[in-house]
């Protein structure tokens, strides 16, 4: 129960994480900080002026009812872990401002192994195709992919590592709100394989400024931040400079050098950034032990399967008439054998009607 009186308290606007974390070590408990007399409070020197203004304000609101509110997050799902348990993730705890309080859907495991996935919310083919890959490496070795659920590069991460184990979703809003909209069954799906969180209330709606600060708990809860297509001022830049403050590692994926969305990650690397196209190249630089599913064991395709395999591309998305125009001579039902491969997992429809392969052609 007394994390919700610290859940309160991140409620407040004025009333930040540091100052949460100031009171954390100077009250007993949550209630404490509630119960306590204002001259208390500002002889204590945990908040500024503004902060108390703000935290009697809303203390004296009738609506404020923590034995309420548990209840209600309790009914939805919303789960709670301060600072000060075990459960806490450990990287994050040791970054310069963690969030005094998570709040969750799904299982906040203490995971050893973690690498975020970050990049363009307007990706190419080739950058969509490269995280979704590198992600369900990773997930295959028991790595847990966290990133934003953001538009592009972000849900193709998330859905490449859903494909082969768990994944954490930071969220730039409450838990309770779904953004992007479109990405509604996929955060379902990431509470129920891994974990959805955020450091701001549930109802909180998503604003501008909210995101590059959910950036520091994206790069602080994992080893190493992988970028994956990056403009030359972006969000996916911000996460990765943030990584490099406190010590972790950044790796990139090479772009074309014609493509505006490559130009962050070609910078990175010119800057030491460990360029990286595969899951194997980040594997390395850490003492985990790799596992042999790494290794893809080749596919055994159908003459009719190769036929349609051989036209796709793992940069261009290739439209159905095109490939119905180059094979129609060759394979019947191509409409049927594209499905077949979508379940299979040897293609993805990027765009309606529009093809592209989802494993190299070395794995073949």
């Amino acid at each position: 129960m007394d994390k919700i009186f610290w859940a309160q308290l991140q409620m407040i606007p004025g009333v930040g994480s540091a100052q949460i974390r100031k009171l954390m070590d100077f009250f007993d408990s949550g209630e404490a900080v509630w119960k306590s007399p204002m001259e208390q409070l500002r002889t204590s020197g945990c908040l500024d002026r503004k902060g108390l203004q703000a935290f009697e304000a809303f203390r004296r609101q009738p609506a404020v009812d923590a034995q309420a509110l548990a209840k209600k997050w309790e009914r939805s799902g919303v789960k709670l872990c301060t600072l000060q348990e075990a459960q806490y993730p450990s990287l994050l705890k040791s970054i310069y401002n963690p969030p005094a309080v998570l709040f969750y859907r799904g299982e906040l495991e203490l995971a050893s192994r973690i690498i975020a996935v970050v990049g363009s919310r307007r990706p190419s083919a080739y950058g969509c195709s490269a995280a979704e890959k590198i992600a369900e490496e990773l997930a295959k070795q028991s790595v847990v992919v966290v990133s934003g659920a953001a538009r592009g590069i972000d849900t193709a991460a998330h859905r490449g590592a859903l494909r082969a184990g768990r994944t954490i979703a930071v969220l730039g809003c409450g838990i309770d709100y779904v953004y992007p909209p479109e990405n509604k069954i996929l955060l379902q799906e990431i509470a129920a394989n891994g974990a959805v969180i955020s450091e701001y209330p549930p109802g909180t709606v998503p604003q501008p400024g909210y995101f590059p600060a959910r950036n520091r708990i994206i790069s602080g809860l994992a080893s190493g931040t992988i970028v994956v297509e990056a403009a030359g001022k972006s969000g996916a830049l911000i996460t990765a400079e943030m990584a490099l403050n406190e010590g972790r590692d950044v790796f990139a994926v090479p772009g074309s050098i014609y493509s505006s969305q490559s130009v962050g990650c070609n910078r990175l690397i010119q800057q030491g950034a460990k360029l990286i196209c595969s899951a194997a190249d980040v594997m390395e630089e850490y003492t985990w032990q790799q596992q042999d599913c790494l290794k893809t064991d080749k596919l055994c395709l159908s003459a009719e399967e190769a036929a349609v395999y051989a036209v796709l591309s793992c940069e261009r998305p290739v439209p159905l008439d095109e490939i119905i125009c180059k094979l129609r001579s060759d394979v019947s039902n191509i409409v049927f054998i594209l499905l077949q491969m979508q379940l299979r997992g040897l293609v993805t429809e990027y765009a309606p009607r529009q093809y592209i392969r989802a494993v190299k052609e070395d794995a073949l």
